[in-house]
């Protein structure tokens, strides 16, 4: 995933390189509004400064959103109400307030990157290794032909962990992504999510953890599932 990001701020925008690249994205650096419109190699996601120094990045932001539908999350100072709503009107995706966390600009892109890809994502069944598949639109899972029983966030969490096999997604990112930006309960809910679908899929795929960070998925038809990067898995589910 390649991130376009237009800051002149040295200490933030190298920040949030060093943040983008801890979760796998790559990112090409520009400090003013031109040199951003002037970049030809793609990207999947910019985020823009207002406050450049050549240009008023809202003028930016209309010109990206004239050339393609590429997502655009706005990052500013300023805290006017009119700035947000001008910038969403002419075609931003999301705004951020400066200060920020990285954390939040990474949940912000997740969020913007799953409203944009529906669109782009094939609407059957989705196969992962010889005997899992996922079928999105109707919101099923079976497991050699027969349907497994989720509950609705076991299938959130499936569906999220199978949007990138191998990838290591932390703590923070899944919380995210299947429970809410805002969520403020135990992330132990998480541990015991897991550990149901270790149980239910078991043979199918191994959800590795890795300590102090977070999941991967692995399709291993052939892996013994209970096995993990932490030891057993464990016996409890949610109830």
């Amino acid at each position: 995933m390649r991130v376009l990001l237009v800051e002149d701020d040295e200490p933030i925008a190298e920040s949030l390189r060093r943040g983008l690249l801890r979760y796998g994205f790559e990112v090409e650096w520009v400090t003013t509004g031109a040199a951003g419109l002037a970049v030809t190699t793609p990207y999947d996601l910019v985020l823009l400064d207002l406050g450049l120094p050549d240009t008023d990045g809202l003028d930016v932001c209309r010109a990206l959103r004239l050339r393609g539908d590429v997502p655009i999350i706005v990052i500013s100072a300023r805290s006017d109400e009119t700035d947000r709503v001008v910038g969403l009107e002419i075609g931003a995706d999301d705004y951020v307030s400066k200060p920020f966390g990285v954390r939040e600009v990474i949940a912000r892109i997740r969020a913007v990157l799953r409203r944009a890809r529906p669109e782009n994502r094939p609407q059957g069944p989705q196969s992962y290794g010889a005997r899992l598949s996922v079928d999105r639109k109707a919101a099923r899972v079976r497991l050699d032909g027969d349907e497994v029983a989720l509950t609705p966030k076991e299938y959130d969490l499936l569906a999220f962990l199978t949007e990138e096999p191998g990838a290591l997604m932390s703590r923070e990112q899944i919380m995210e992504a299947v429970w809410d930006a805002n969520w403020f309960g135990p992330t132990k809910t998480l541990d015991v999510h897991v550990a149901a679908l270790r149980r239910k899929l078991a043979g199918a795929v191994v959800i590795e953890a890795v300590r102090g960070v977070g999941f991967r998925l692995i399709v291993a038809p052939e892996a013994d599932a209970d096995v993990t990067a932490d030891g057993p898995a464990s016996p409890s589910e949610p109830t």
